[in-house]
């Protein structure tokens, strides 16, 4: 068998590798680096061109907290000094021992100067620069709603106030308006100070004052509308002094872009509003109640705000206006989206002195529990006077609003007060689920 098989094998063949050509593979070298060359330089030009587009699919844009720093009180302000006291300043020093070198002897002026026509033309020019520089950051706000008129056919009607521009968070520019030109409006629209108008979104309002804060996206406005505006300069109104001068800007009577000069007549009034107190400036600018917008002092800094609104702002012939500093907070909020918290009692501080006189507790006095508030609900009444939220000692309202403005709504606040009966104060505790103010 063996024997018969040998014939019959098949062709047996070696298959050797083909010899290499290394000059070949240096040419399929490089236009294999060539080819990845071009590929990347393409797909780099693609993916320039179609990021704009493609990114906000796979990309959540990060959320840019606007900060808004708050003031406090200081002495270093002596811009309000009177030609007397520098005087009398200047007197002292020419009091003082001859310096041995005549060379350093100071000679001060001291002769008066009466102010004619043109000095005090020349003041209100520069006070109107002041404005005109401002009014960079001065928007009109449009809010148009829907109505049918008496042949039962459609129409839009506009309402206007002034808004001002407060800040960019690089996603949208933020405008401070007020709430009653908005409310329940088909369309919000913002016209810039060289007339180009986009649409606005509404963030955040605040139930208690009536300001609110728009959001304009910074891709829909134009790169000369950029740099036609400017963002407002919230300055310190806590050292504002009686017979300062400022400036009325917005729509003090109804007409947007106008330019008020006078004086502050009074820095010592303040308003209750629902669980906040504010400082309320008088001016003797002429206003009327259809008049809003914003104060500044001669540094072009925004000061106070004056509103429409009833509960801020009663029916007089002058202009008065919030103080800014005690609005920062509430501004803040509304700029990030965020609700203001609310409880619902009008109080006041109980002082060293009212404690003494009347025999209180010292904290703060509950003058009225507002109807359907959280505070009402959970019992608190007239009389009360609030010792603690949250087991954080309350001495006066500064201390009651920073410890509500931790809170956020549906946030759960134990309030502890002290409530009067036949044996005198006696504390005891409440919970209350904190609420927004509509």
């Amino acid at each position: 068998m063996p024997g018969r098989n040998e014939g019959q094998h098949f062709i047996k063949e070696k298959i050797k590798d083909k010899p290499l050509n290394k000059k070949q593979a240096v040419q399929r070298g490089f236009a294999v680096a060539g080819y990845a060359v071009l590929f990347g330089v393409v797909s780099c030009f693609i993916f320039c061109a179609l990021r704009p587009v493609m990114e906000p699919w796979f990309q959540k844009e990060e959320e840019q907290w606007v900060g808004i720093p708050k003031d406090t009180l200081t002495d270093d302000d002596n811009t309000g000094d009177s030609l007397a006291d520098n005087e009398e300043t200047r007197a002292d020093e020419e009091q003082k021992p001859e310096e041995d070198d005549e060379e350093q002897k100071t000679v001060y002026v001291t002769e008066r100067k009466e102010m004619t026509l043109d000095d005090y033309q020349v003041l209100q020019n520069q006070l109107y620069q002041i404005g005109n520089r401002v009014n960079k950051s001065i928007v009109t706000v449009t809010g148009v709603k829907e109505g049918v008129d008496i042949f039962d056919s459609p129409y839009e009607a506009p309402g206007q106030a002034s808004g001002l521009i407060i800040g960019n968070s690089r996603r949208e520019l933020l405008i401070l308006t007020e709430y009653e030109v908005i409310r329940d409006v088909k369309e919000i629209r913002v016209t810039f100070i060289n007339n180009d108008t986009l649409d606005a979104e509404l963030k955040k309002y605040d139930g208690n004052t009536g300001i609110a804060v728009l959001g304009v996206p910074v891709e829909n406005i134009a790169a000369e509308t950029m740099d036609e505006i400017e963002t407002a300069v919230l300055g310190n109104s806590l050292n504002l002094r009686q017979g300062k001068m400022v400036v009325a800007l917005g729509s003090p009577l109804g007409t947007n872009y106008s330019i008020l000069t006078g004086n502050i007549t009074s820095v010592t009034n303040t308003i209750t509003t629902e669980d906040r107190n504010y400082t309320v400036f008088t001016t003797n600018i002429v206003s009327n109640t259809k008049g809003n917008g914003v104060l500044i002092n001669t540094d072009g800094e925004v000061i106070g705000l004056f509103l429409k609104s009833s509960n801020i702002q009663k029916e007089q012939n002058t202009l008065t206006a919030v103080s800014i500093s005690e609005l920062k907070d509430i501004i803040e909020f509304l700029s990030n989206g965020l609700n203001i918290p609310y409880l619902g009692i009008k109080g006041s501080t109980v002082t060293d002195a009212i404690s003494k006189e009347y025999d209180i507790p010292k904290g703060v006095y509950i003058k009225e529990a507002v109807a359907d508030s959280p505070a009402m609900t959970a019992g608190l009444q007239t009389g009360d006077v609030i010792a603690a939220v949250n087991k954080k000692e309350i001495l006066t309202m500064k201390d009651y609003q920073k410890a509500l403005m931790k809170l956020k709504k549906g946030d759960e606040a134990r309030i502890t007060v002290n409530r009067q009966n036949a044996d005198g104060y006696k504390k005891f505790n409440c919970t209350l689920e904190v609420g927004v103010l509509r």
